[in-house]
């Protein structure tokens, strides 16, 4: 199952509290101060394991809490500071708190860690407390309370390329035909329920990754169809292709898909309608009467290129333009 949004609760541990005690053995029936201070409270951690491609382990289990440090005690022994609990995320996972929206964490590297909650510090035992005027203190503090908070958790996958087009629209199709990726694939609209990746080999040394989102349709940005479920799939992306039926029955002309996905990703978001992209017009080997690619490169400010994924026409051109599109980001990242 996949699952890309959720909330979960933590609590840390508060730290435990620091002793009075004094120091009392034969012969010494009025001894310092020896009360120890408490042990710190456990963290909760969220740590990225690379493995995990979804947050469902957090869908049977939303509370976290960790056990408070023990007490400080006598003959200045401090408490035990309690284990802290760490919990696997998938890289790409975006933490925000509930209460203010602030993105508190954006996990993307490897065992990249965050302290989502931190422990309380221990609090002190009256041996700390003790001064050439005061030898015999009965000061000492409450440990600290753990930090306790509501977050939520976003997935928002890492690919280098996204596909953007409308149900049906060979999205699927041209994963399954250039990666090893087998997304379900059918001959009705939202065949793609959940997003899915593919690692593209390129001449057999480079390679790069492509996500596929389920298809927009219009007010997707609002939530229509499975748009605003997944629209932030497609933010990490380098280039996005935008797929594209020209046959489509129920558009005269593709253009007109071309500015409502466009339209989409810009109401969802500015940096989706800033990001690098290319037109890919699917389906080539039923262009009989019309040379799309040539119809429409001129009205385009675009890369346009035309496939067909069943055929396999045009799929080595589309690695190379993709290739180029990435190296050309890449060297763009490396002036700035």
């Amino acid at each position: 199952m996949f699952l890309d949004y959720v909330k979960i609760h933590v609590k840390a541990g508060q730290g435990g509290s620091g002793c009075v005690s004094f120091r009392r053995e034969k012969f010494i029936p009025k001894g310092g101060p020896d009360g120890g201070d408490g042990g710190r409270g456990g963290s909760i951690i969220l740590e990225v394991n690379p493995q995990l491609r979804t947050l469902v382990d957090f869908r049977y289990k939303s509370q976290y809490k960790v056990r408070h440090g023990e007490h400080g005690k006598g003959s200045n022994r401090h408490g035990r500071q309690s284990k802290s609990i760490t919990l696997q995320v998938p890289p790409g996972t975006v933490v925000r708190d509930e209460a203010s929206g602030e993105v508190l964490a954006d996990l993307t590297e490897d065992k990249q860690q965050f302290i989502v909650a931190k422990g309380g510090r221990g609090g002190r035992g009256n041996a700390r407390f003790a001064t050439p005027t005061n030898r015999s203190p009965r000061d000492w503090e409450v440990g600290e309370k753990g930090e306790e908070r509501t977050v939520i958790l976003e997935l928002k996958l890492i690919g280098d390329v996204g596909l953007v087009g409308k149900p049906n629209a060979g999205k699927s199709t041209l994963l399954a035909n250039i990666s090893a990726a087998r997304p379900k694939i059918a001959d009705y609209p939202f065949t793609t329920l959940q997003p899915n990746l593919g690692i593209v080999r390129y001449k057999d040394i480079y390679s790069f990754v492509i996500a596929d989102i389920p298809g927009l349709i219009e007010g997707a940005h609002s939530g229509k169809g499975l748009g605003l479920q997944f629209l932030r799939h497609i933010e990490r992306n380098r280039l996005l292709l935008y797929l594209i039926d020209p046959l489509d029955p129920e558009v005269e002309d593709p253009l007109d898909t071309l500015a409502a996905l466009q339209n989409e990703l810009k109401l969802h978001s500015e940096i989706l309608a800033e990001k690098a992209a290319a037109l890919v017009l699917t389906k080539k080997d039923a262009w009989d009467d019309k040379d799309w690619c040539a119809e429409l490169a001129d009205k385009v400010e675009l890369p346009v290129i035309g496939i067909s994924s069943v055929a396999r026409i045009g799929l080595e051109e589309l690695k190379d333009l993709i290739w180029a599109e990435l190296q050309k980001q890449k060297e763009t990242m490396e002036d700035a």
